[in-house]
């Protein structure tokens, strides 16, 4: 870690990891905070090799490591992060974790919550029931984690319209925009605190 970096960052992820990568490239330019390890559910998500590429911490965890005191959890104690961030981390995260870091675990959800939330409802999945609904609008939603799937205490939501010949796809585009602009911010705000 930087000597002039006195805040850390742990991001969890499932898949390929672009808000990953954002976020990293962010606190690269930063001297507030910097992102030390990531972590997956999957060994073989894109998001580890797109963290080593640049010289992060990258670990894979099973279910089984992810709910143990022994797993995920002792790993953590021993990193120490200022927040931990889920960035398309697609597992209900642990009780055990959260009693650990009490408001330190924030989500980013591309849905206006509490629409188009829950178990299931990621990515593309999400985009599809906005258009099959007939939605005028949708968004991001970042908040803090609790027990359920989607239902912490909400920290900002941004807007986009939904056009009448968006496609999921689309929508997917310009949802991924404002995550990449706000995402990096919230984080920020929350560390400067």
């Amino acid at each position: 870690m930087s000597p002039e970096k006195e805040k850390r960052i742990v991001i969890f992820a499932s898949g390929s990891g672009t808000n990953a990568r954002n976020v990293i490239q962010y606190f690269q330019q930063s001297k507030v905070a910097e992102v030390v390890h990531v972590l997956s559910n999957k060994k073989d998500a894109k998001v580890l090799e797109r963290a080593k590429s640049y010289n992060i911490k990258a670990s894979s965890f099973s279910k089984q490591e992810l709910v143990s005191e022994e797993g995920v959890l002792h790993l953590l104690k021993k990193i120490a992060p200022d927040v931990i961030v889920l960035a398309g981390f697609l597992l209900k995260f642990p009780e055990i974790i959260l009693q650990e870091f009490p408001n330190k675990v924030i989500n980013i959800h591309p849905a206006l919550l509490p629409k188009y939330g829950g178990k299931g409802m990621y990515g593309r999945y999400v985009h599809e029931a906005v258009i099959a609904n007939g939605e005028k609008e949708t968004g991001i939603t970042i908040h803090y984690v609790n027990e359920n799937y989607d239902e912490g205490a909400i920290i900002l939501q941004k807007k986009i319209e939904v056009l009448p010949n968006d496609t999921p796809l689309h929508v997917a585009e310009k949802v991924h925009i404002l995550e990449y602009e706000w995402l990096p911010r919230v984080i920020e705000d929350i560390l400067s605190e």
